[in-house]
């Protein structure tokens, strides 16, 4: 099976003035990666499985509406400007206490309710398997201090991989968190859930949560519990264990502290047998959030008109920790004038036999 490429016509509008389109990228082994200046949004990657058929192996929609229309997903997007959570929509920042919408319960959640998910950035393409997106992010946007120009760039590699680049300044200190929040079932979109899929995660502890899915500000070894990913194992093994951590979320949505040895470290692997499709993310992050679909709608119907159902995916997002502004001992998230955020994370495919 080869890419079924989506209709450019269904994503071709002028939203506030700036034009919103759909961009593709190729590279010499066939894969494709389609990507909306809507969000910065990853709506399609076609990688090759075991046996050299095509698959699009992240969720979405065919059409901009979809997109508009179903906001809280974050299919594929850019979120920020800070990813995940931070407790009450409050941090302090010189002395002064910033107050952010509050749209998960009493918290923040990926920026608020217009994060960058729903901005629309200005698009280069700058060659087949390159496109560089920019927007800025005004002073007080969402409560966040500080203009902040930021500048995202997707490459498509000539070695599989999907390289995602973040680069930001800001005027003003601020906080900044950025990350893509890309629903992955390597079967391929809409093809059953994903708990056979094989995850490793390269972390010896993650940050505890309470009720509220806030971080506690401890680091706890993963070590006897069913988060454990430190060898291989299904993520359908230990989802529906008697633990406290997994019963707050309904399953798998905690952050893992990458253990980091290199610049860009490998932090999971994921493997699915039937496919034989591996994907290795690698990040310059210090964490990367396990989410497993939990509360996907079966009201969703993507791409192929299939019907999505929760644990239908699982998203790697690579981060700072949430609640980092909140949290001294966690490593900083804030940016100054004249610094520069700078931010790697790779997303690897390659198949097995």
């Amino acid at each position: 099976m080869l890419p079924q490429l989506l209709n450019a016509a269904d994503f071709d509008t002028i939203l506030n003035g700036k034009k919103v389109a759909l961009y593709t990228l190729t590279n010499k082994q066939g894969s494709v990666a389609q990507i909306t200046n809507y969000g910065g949004t990853v709506v399609s990657l076609w990688v090759k499985d075991k046996e050299d058929n095509f698959k699009d192996v992240v969720l979405g929609y065919k059409t901009l509406e979809e997109y508009r229309t179903n906001p809280n997903a974050y299919f594929g997007s850019i979120v920020g400007r800070y990813a995940n959570r931070i407790a009450k929509g409050k941090f302090t920042l010189d002395n002064k206490t910033y107050t952010l919408v509050t749209n998960n319960g009493e918290n923040h959640l990926h920026g608020g309710t217009t994060g960058f998910d729903a901005a629309v950035w200005v698009a280069k393409q700058t060659c087949s398997h390159t496109l560089e997106l920019t927007y800025v992010s005004g002073d007080m946007e969402e409560g966040y201090p500080g203009n902040l120009a930021v500048t995202v760039q997707y490459q498509l590699t000539e070695d599989n991989a999907l390289k995602i680049t973040y680069w930001a300044i800001t005027d003003k200190t601020t906080i900044i968190n950025l990350t893509n929040h890309s629903y992955f079932n390597l079967k391929g979109e809409g093809n059953g859930d994903i708990l056979d899929h094989n995850l490793q995660i390269n972390a010896e502890k993650f940050t505890s949560v309470d009720q509220t899915c806030i971080p506690t500000g401890e680091l706890i070894p993963v070590k006897n519990t069913p988060l454990d990913f430190t060898k291989e194992k299904t993520i359908g093994k230990d989802i529906n264990a008697n633990y406290d951590q997994l019963k707050i979320g309904n399953g798998y949505d905690h952050n893992y502290v990458i253990n980091q040895t290199e610049t860009l470290n490998l932090a999971a692997k994921v493997t699915e047998p039937t496919t034989g499709i591996v994907m290795d993310v690698f990040t310059t992050e210090p964490g990367i959030q396990l989410y497993t679909g939990n509360f996907i709608t079966d009201t969703v119907l993507g791409k192929t008109n299939k019907k999505y159902h929760p644990r239908a995916a699982f998203c790697l997002e690579t981060q700072h920790y949430p609640d980092s502004p909140n949290k001294p001992n966690f490593p900083s998230v804030i940016l100054q004038p004249k610094e520069e955020y700078h931010s790697v994370t790779l997303y690897k495919f390659s198949t097995k036999a």
